[in-house]
């Protein structure tokens, strides 16, 4: 199954480049969703070349039951599907840490690592403004029982463009 997302995502990746729209050299804001917990991320996005960019999230969360921070790192691919509207797909990975709060005796504390792949569609308004909503399947990798797993997350974007 692994073989085949990649064998897709590359193929995707190998799309003539005269579909494409050039992408904004910066975006910040936020990523609202609600995978794994984290809800709200900070978001931001590197343009590298006229379709492709670098995206960067950092989640955090901090309630009666769990301490926790994830660093994403996501490359993605850009198509145009007309005017504003564009679809993308990408591939990264991340880090992150949890304290688990919620018994005294079993903790399950400590850092993880994950594998994202991510796939949307976004609309670039005339002004600087660009809002997406996107998929990333994860899963992740520790030595404990509650980021070992895989998690879905599906989120709104909202991103000043500059």
């Amino acid at each position: 199954m692994k073989k085949l997302f990649l064998t897709v995502l590359l193929a995707v990746g190998a799309f003539s480049l005269s579909s494409a729209q050039e992408i904004a050299k910066n975006a910040l804001g936020l990523r609202i969703g609600g995978g794994n917990g984290y809800g709200a991320e900070v978001s931001y996005q590197r343009g590298l070349g006229d379709n492709n960019r670098l995206e960067l999230d950092l989640g955090w969360r901090n309630d009666r039951n769990f301490d926790a921070v994830k660093l994403a790192a996501l490359y993605q691919w850009v198509w145009n599907i007309e005017g504003g509207f564009n679809w993308y797909l990408g591939v990264g990975g991340g880090i992150g840490s949890v304290e688990d709060k919620r018994n005294d005796f079993d903790h399950d504390d400590g850092a993880f690592a994950f594998v994202a792949g991510n796939i949307g569609i976004e609309y670039n308004f005339d002004i600087p403004l660009l809002i997406s909503l996107d998929f990333r399947p994860e899963i992740g990798f520790s030595d404990y029982d509650v980021i070992d797993d895989f998690g879905p997350d599906i989120a709104l974007g909202v991103r000043y463009q500059f």
